[in-house]
């Protein structure tokens, strides 16, 4: 029993250790020139081109995972929300340990046209960005005003698990705060949902 127990918290130790610190509020949308593949609309391009006057909605996510399933019309919400009051929204897809399978181009392709996509669904190569923003779940989002600044990051409902149920959007609301020239209240949640599948 004992080695189990020690045998659990060694690998919990482990999980954790290779998880990204998490972007803190008011820092800088990290730079990143480097083009990405895009599988929704085709071609490469930096994920901050995305952009839009009102700022840029950055959400980590991907093909599979039950949260981001059962949250998708969350998800079409928040892009169509996002997108009418001039916020860019773009989708990184950082499973590149999954990237042979479930989280391959053609993979994100179908499932893009799937779910109607008109916005930028990116190939994260060897989870880089994720590793800049510190995001470790699928979904997770980071919102950044038009001074590139992040002003809100973390889960976009408050029930994640049962987004029927949920009582409070998150994003709808930052989004809000962001358009009054006000600071999202919070300011951060905690994202709930898979981990990102980073290569070991």
């Amino acid at each position: 029993m004992k080695r189990f127990l020690f045998a659990a918290t060694a690998l919990l130790f482990i999980t954790s250790a290779t998880w990204a610190q998490s972007l803190k509020i008011g820092s800088k949308a990290p730079t990143f020139d480097g083009k990405l593949s895009n599988a929704a609309t085709g071609g490469d391009m930096p994920y901050y081109k995305a952009a839009d006057k009102n700022g840029l909605l950055v959400m980590f996510s991907c093909n599979t995972c039950p949260f981001v399933v059962k949250n998708q019309s969350t998800t079409s919400r928040a892009i169509k929300y996002a997108k009418a009051n001039g916020v860019g929204v773009v989708i990184l897809n950082s499973n590149e340990a999954k990237r042979g399978g479930d989280d391959s181009y053609d993979a994100m392709k179908a499932y893009g046209k799937e779910q109607g996509y008109d916005i930028p669904y990116l190939i994260d190569k060897d989870s880089r960005i994720a590793d800049a923003f510190g995001a470790n779940h699928t979904p997770e989002i980071f919102l950044f005003d038009k001074n590139k600044k992040l002003v809100y990051k973390g889960a976009m409902n408050d029930n994640p698990g049962s987004p029927d149920a949920a009582q409070v959007m998150y994003i709808k609301d930052a989004i809000d705060a962001v358009l009054a020239g006000k600071a999202p209240e919070p300011d951060n949640t905690k994202s709930i949902g898979c981990s990102i599948k980073r290569k070991s």
